[in-house]
């Protein structure tokens, strides 16, 4: 019997003992109390700590953690600005007395918790208040480093450290929504409008340039083209009259009458009307006295012509 007695004994010192032995997680720290006093606390592993004397008053995680926050605001010109957010934060460190602040700075987490999204959305709220409706939607860098610079100091007192701060999403009003939809675009048809204004004056122009080079070109053509043509009717005149002075050189030798010559152009030009005309009418006097009339008008011309060479 007194064999039993001692073993139970030894079995409940035992039991005892294990009940000292501790595990804690990765990623967590546990704080210990002795009569609800501080006492220390425990890294993760498998840690000891006095039986029945000291407690775990709380596990804390030094994880990453995140939450949602949607709340509103309203801007300087009277604007409601609906916000969608994420805000991620952790634990400062793991020195001692930053576990102590984190442990005991809030009866609960859920405590903490709203106490760290109010004072977001305070910050928040509050800069919003200095801006317009339209300095809002390119302004998220801009809150993000306000609200960090705002409640860092309040985070580091509790022992925590915003990591980072995400606006997901801002919508404002429908009315307002509208009205800047419209707004942009009005401002798409008058830069199309430009645009194709430009385009326009830009095709008017450069047809004007083309109109001009090619009327410049043409003229140019078509003096060229006067040019060569004065030339011909010069050459073919000098050949003709150089042709015709042969010919009469010629007859003058042969002792026959140089008429002939002015005969058988008359009778050249008529034979050419004939052939070559399209459907005019001209006159000519066939007759003899009007054969002789020309002819008499022609050696006028000539005799004209050799006196004022």
């Amino acid at each position: 019997m007194p064999f039993l007695v001692n073993f139970w004994w030894v079995f409940v010192l035992l039991l005892i003992a294990f009940s000292g032995l501790v595990t804690v997680n990765q990623g967590t720290i546990s704080v210990i109390t002795m009569f609800g006093k501080y006492q220390r606390i425990l890294l993760p592993g498998l840690r000891f700590k006095i039986p029945l004397v000291e407690q775990i008053y709380k596990r804390i995680s030094i994880q990453n953690r995140s939450v949602e926050l949607e709340f509103q605001a309203v801007t300087i010109d009277q604007a409601n600005v609906y916000f969608k957010s994420m805000l991620l934060y952790s634990v400062q460190n793991e020195s001692e007395e930053t576990i102590k602040k984190v442990a005991f700075k809030f009866i609960s987490d859920k405590d903490l918790m709203q106490a760290l999204i109010r004072t977001v959305e305070g910050s928040i709220r509050a800069f919003v208040a200095t801006k317009k409706q339209a300095e809002i939607l390119t302004a998220r860098s801009e809150i993000v480093e306000y609200v960090k610079e705002q409640i860092d100091h309040s985070l580091e007192e509790w022992g925590y450290h915003l990591q980072d701060l995400q606006i997901n999403d801002i919508t404002f009003d429908k009315a307002v929504m509208e009205s800047m939809s419209k707004v942009v675009a009005s401002n798409n048809l008058k830069a199309a409008a430009e645009n194709e204004g430009q385009a326009l004056l830009i095709t008017k122009t450069k047809a004007a340039e083309a109109e001009g080079n090619f009327i410049k070109i043409s003229a140019e053509a078509e003096k060229e083209a006067a040019r060569l043509r004065g030339q011909g009717v010069a050459l073919f005149r000098e050949e003709v009259a150089r042709g015709m002075s042969q010919a009469a050189e010629q007859m003058k030798q042969a002792n026959l009458d140089t008429n002939v010559i002015l005969f058988s152009m008359w009778t050249e030009a008529i034979k050419n009307f004939a052939e070559y005309g399209k459907g005019n009418v001209i006159f000519l006097d066939g007759s003899t006295e009007g054969m002789d009339k020309t002819m008499k008008q022609v050696m006028g011309m000539m005799k004209t012509r050799d006196n004022n060479s």
